[in-house]
Formats: structure tokens, sequence, C-alpha cells
């Protein structure tokens, strides 16, 4: 394999786990970048990666533990040779992408994941509490399963016609399964509809709010202000956006699609199939879990995909 012909594709929120990214500390790069974001979290990182399941799943904790963990892999990946022709991220992996595409600095990225994963749980708390406090009874999200993406988009603008408000199509994720975001009677009545229009399962999802859609506006307030004094760059490889599915020209459009990403949703199924159109060997997961490969091979591609979150990992990709 060509390393200097793959595609980076970091993941998002919900690949987490206790311990992630511990064993690529051997690396220079990454005890720097560690040392960074402690600096800027005001937390040591390698505490915060070890945290239990509970403080993990904290949108304001998750956001930057797993960006670090993300941006470690691509750290020890570069120290192996590997120099990524594109790059993409889902959701929050977005940001991790930033970097890697030469668009923003790693410091900036870590002071913009903490600020977003901050004015995102602020904006889900304050949902929750006008629910009463009720984490069943608060905007969320739930996976839409055995319908393809355009039917579950035409159905909610239909529902939408007959009084059905408040539901969106969030994580376009492949075209077996789409995330819809939601206040809580609005996914309990969708729940009902999609399965008479032929939906094989609907999964209310444990998350702390209705990501990706224009009910977490509020947390543009908090995120906003800090986005505008970071500079964007142009990108100096070819890195692909969620809320188009297609390339990012320049750093003015990366900064504008960076607040539209906050309330628009992820175009995943779009974007593969921009990234699979680019001409390279393989794609690489950089960083933790497995979610994207899962998706990556859903798509149909006959590009291969393989897991770069861990040392060993990394060992293995081609094997």
């Amino acid at each position: 394999m060509n390393k200097q012909n793959v595609v980076y594709l970091f993941p998002g929120q919900g690949a987490q786990y206790s311990g992630m990214a511990m064993d690529l500390l051997e690396s220079a790069a990454v005890k720097s970048l560690f040392d960074k974001a402690s600096e800027i979290f005001g937390k040591d990182v390698k505490d915060l990666l070890q945290s239990d399941a509970d403080n993990l799943k904290r949108t304001d904790v998750s956001q930057p533990v797993i960006t670090v963990a993300n941006l470690a892999a691509a750290a020890f990946l570069s120290d192996q040779g590997y120099k990524p022709a594109a790059c993409a991220g889902f959701s929050l992996g977005e940001y991790a992408a930033l970097v890697c595409a030469g668009i923003v600095t790693a410091e900036d990225c870590l002071r913009l994941v903490k600020a977003r994963g901050e004015a995102m749980q602020k904006a889900a708390d304050k949902l929750r509490e006008a629910a009463g406090g009720d984490a069943s009874a608060a905007p969320g999200m739930a996976a839409i399963v055995g319908l393809a993406p355009d039917q579950v988009e035409e159905l909610i603008a239909k529902w939408k016609g007959e009084g059905l408000n408040d539901l969106y199509a969030a994580n376009i994720n492949s075209l077996k399964q789409v995330v819809v975001s939601g206040t809580a009677a609005a996914l309990t009545d969708a729940e009902n509809r999609f399965k008479e229009a032929g939906a094989k399962r609907v999964i209310r999802l444990q998350v702390a709010g209705p990501f990706h859609s224009p009910l977490m506006a509020a947390a543009l307030e908090g995120f906003t202000p800090v986005l505008d004094k970071i500079t964007f760059n142009d990108p100096s490889i070819t890195i692909f956006s969620n809320v188009t599915g297609k390339k990012i020209a320049s750093g003015a459009e990366a900064k504008e699609l960076a607040v539209k990403q906050i309330t628009n949703p992820v175009r995943w199924v779009d974007e593969q199939a921009s990234i699979t159109s680019c001409g390279a060997e393989a794609c690489l997961e950089v960083g933790p879990g497995k979610v994207l490969q899962g998706l990556w091979k859903d798509s149909g591609s006959e590009i291969p995909v393989f897991a770069a979150g861990t040392k060993e990992d990394i060992a293995k990709i081609g094997a």
C-alpha cells in the first residue's frame, strides 16, 4: 500500500472508551500533543482519557478527548510514514480533519472543540431543564433502520405539513440508517409513523441532546465568539464537508461550515461518495472505535478501510 495515497476518516462522539490513545504515548509527537491539550483544557488530558464511561458521555468531556485521541492517532501514523491524500471527519471528527488539512492548528482545534463541547452541553442542559429535568422528556435522537435517506427526509417533510414539527434528519449515516433529532413528543409520534412506513427498527439513542438540528441553535451563542477569533487557512490537501458532502474549497468556506454543522445534518452518505471518487487506495479510521468502518462497508465501495486508532491496529494495516 502507498502510505501517501490514503484517506483519513476521523470518528465523532460515541466512539470514545476509557484509555483510548494511551498506547500511543511512546510517540514524542503524541506526548507533545497531550501536554498542549492539558494546558488548553486546564486538566491533565491523560486523566480525562481514562475517565469512566459516564464522564466520557458528557459532551463537554467527550468532544475534547475524542479530538485528542484522533489527533494522537494521526500523529502516530505520521511517525510510521503515512501522509494522507485527503481527509474527512464524522461530526466532531471534522475538527481533527481541519488540522489534518492544514486549515487550523492543533492548538486552535483544541480550543474550538473545548468551546464547542461546553456550548453544546449547556444548550442540551437547558433543553432538559425546560422539559422539567426529565431526560426522557427532553429533546434527543433516534436511529431509523431500514429506510433509505430520501424516504426519511420525504416523510419528515410530509409529516411537517400534517403538523408534526420539531423532527429533523440529523445523521445520514448509510443507505440503511438515518438518525433523526427532535423533541421527545416528536420522536414518540414519529416512532410509529416510521414503523408503519417500513422501518425495521427505531432506536432511541442515549445522547445529551438533539444534535445536528435547529434545536441546538442556542449552542452557537457560546461557540461563535471563539470561532471568530480563529484563523482558518485554505486546505493543503482535499477535505470533505459534513454539511455539503463535497470538497471544502477554502478556509473561509470551512469557517462558515463550522457554524452550520451544529444545526445541519451530517450528510455522510454523500461524503462517502465524494471520497470514493478521489482515487485513494484505502481509507483509515484514525481514532477510537470502528463505527466508520461499518458505515463505509454499507456504502458498497470496493476501497478497503482499516482501523487506525491503536498501535496494534496501525501495525496491522494492509496485512
